[in-house]
């Protein structure tokens, strides 16, 4: 095998971080395998492949980038100081392409230029549409991990490994704890997590939610559950919703136009057609998080009491197979297409908005093997890490002692709706949303733990978890952003670098603080 380095620099970069020279490798056994394909699998790849690592990627899907590359362009940032490292570098590059320093909003081939181009690296490799089946450990360490596609089984040895999914499956797999839906506010001693019926997307009183109005024998609409409402702050398994960021044009050569999927249910959306009815002044910008991006497109998220989140329809996920998430994911898709159609083709949506939604359509230049559909389903939130330290409430108000950070946050706590129930009030019954909290810290932005990326020490000592770190639910819903994903995968690229074979929660944290930028930085004042 070709040799691109002296004998003397392999022995150096050996000694240095632990990780082999090699510019043409065996992709199945390497110094680091990064298994999910978000924008924190490209970061640690990277970063890891510039201490001289030789990398495998591990891609359940045909696509990188998660997120960032699946439709949310309009950066959910919090603070710009908090944004530092390859985060930073992210947004610059995109910069370059739109002419400007930075850039946080976004079309997403654009962003998955830049990602794609960041792991064309002769010590990156990248095998697409592999699914994580079984691991191989021995002890505390992780020894291999096996993964299929349709071409059959793949197995991959690594002296360290970095879970990058959204679910968190290899963590899971590889026996470490972790947490599913909302703890009680007693758990950690905070407020705001558990149970929580607010008035943020939510329902105005007197929405009937029976088939037949004032007829609770007629049955409930379309995605209304039959759960009563807990107690504020008590716990449950409930995940908050997901969704897609839709990726729309307004330009007339630039647009497939929003058909009728071939299961479409109108009566899906007869609890809408309700709230329509119901608004003396309805606009299709309230119902939906429309915000603009470069060249005529948008990133819509969900906005209002009914919109593009699928309330309560994502409970199994985190742990189900793949074969069933397939199904949740594809009645996600079925719901948001037809959601489209609906708002252009019902009589029951006033005609000026039916008329101001058939101005847009899918983006023709984005995702045309897929007819402008994105390939990521917006997993805001799946399984959480139970590790070395567990980030809450305290922190996001900056009220935790957090001495190794090696990041930071700066978002709202911010949970979307858990569920659709019908309540009782002032004697009536009708419908309301349950779940969503959006409440600022009161700090600028607060330090991430090292040891929320890592796990117990006693259960796994050879894996990160950049994305399904360990955190409160309330607390994830802060730091479960993009460009939080992009500076902890960078985080977790050098540590398995400098850990090889030791225990990476034992490793002197200072350089990594200093290759990730963190602490007082002037540049970014």
């Amino acid at each position: 095998m070709a040799r691109l380095y002296s004998f003397f620099a392999a022995v150096m970069i050996l000694s240095m971080c632990c990780c082999t020279g090699s510019r043409e490798f065996d992709a199945t056994s390497v110094d680091v395998c990064v298994y999910g394909g978000t924008s924190a699998s490209v970061t640690a790849a990277r970063a890891a492949a510039e201490e001289g690592c030789n990398v495998t990627i591990i891609c359940p899907d045909v696509v990188l980038g998660g997120m960032t590359t699946g439709g949310l362009g309009m950066t959910d940032i919090g603070n710009k100081l908090a944004i530092r490292g390859m985060a930073r570098e992210f947004y610059r590059a995109l910069g370059s392409r739109y002419g400007t320093e930075e850039q946080w909003r976004f079309e997403p081939h654009v962003a998955s230029e830049i990602i794609d181009s960041w792991v064309d690296n002769p010590k990156i490799k990248v095998l697409k549409g592999y699914y994580l089946t079984s691991v191989n450990k021995k002890g505390t360490r992780i020894r291999s991990i096996t993964c299929e596609n349709e071409g059959g089984p793949v197995t991959i040895k690594a002296k360290c490994f970095i879970d990058c999914t959204y679910e968190g499956d290899l963590m899971a797999m590889a026996g470490v704890s972790y947490h599913v839906g909302r703890e009680a506010n007693s758990v950690y001693g905070e407020t705001l997590n558990g149970s929580q019926l607010r008035d943020k997307h939510q329902f105005i009183d007197g929405i009937d939610p029976y088939v037949v109005p004032g007829h609770p024998e007629s049955g409930l609409l379309w995605g209304i559950s039959t759960q009563k409402l807990k107690e504020d702050g008590e716990g449950d398994d409930y995940v908050q919703t997901y969704n897609y960021r839709l990726c729309l044009s307004n330009d007339p050569d630039n647009q497939i136009p929003f058909t009728m999927p071939a299961d479409y249910d109108s009566t899906k959306y007869e609890l809408l057609a309700r709230v329509l009815q119901a608004d003396p002044n309805p606009v299709y910008t309230r119902y939906f998080g429309w915000s603009m991006v470069p060249n005529g497109k948008t990133d819509v998220n969900n906005n209002g009491p009914f919109s593009t989140d699928m309330i309560g329809m994502n409970y199994e996920y985190p742990e189900a197979n793949w074969e069933r998430r397939k199904e949740i994911i594809e009645a996600h898709k079925s719901y948001t297409l037809g959601l489209l159609y609906f708002y252009v083709s019902d009589p029951r949506v006033p005609e000026s908005m039916r008329e101001d939604l058939k101005k847009w359509g899918w983006a023709k230049d984005e995702y045309p093997k897929t007819g402008g559909w994105t390939h990521q389903l917006y997993i805001r939130e799946a399984r959480r890490m139970i590790g070395e330290y567990v980030a809450t409430q305290a922190d996001c108000e900056g009220r935790a002692d957090v001495q190794d950070g090696i990041g930071y946050a700066a978002y709202t706590m911010d949970s979307h709706n858990c569920e659709r129930i019908v309540i009782e009030k002032d004697g009536k019954l009708m419908v309301k949303n349950e779940g969503d909290v959006q409440v600022r810290g009161g700090v600028p932005y607060y330090p991430i733990s090292y040891r929320s990326i890592t796990p117990k020490r006693e259960e796994c000592t050879n894996l990160l978890v950049p994305v399904c770190l360990s955190s409160s639910h309330i607390a994830y819903g802060s730091i479960r952003m993009e460009p939080v994903f992009l500076g902890l995968g960078q985080v977790c690229g050098i540590a398995a670098a400098m850990a090889g074979k030791k225990p990476v929660q034992t490793i002197d944290i200072t350089p990594i603080q200093q290759k990730v930028e963190y602490g007082d930085n002037p540049k970014y004042q």
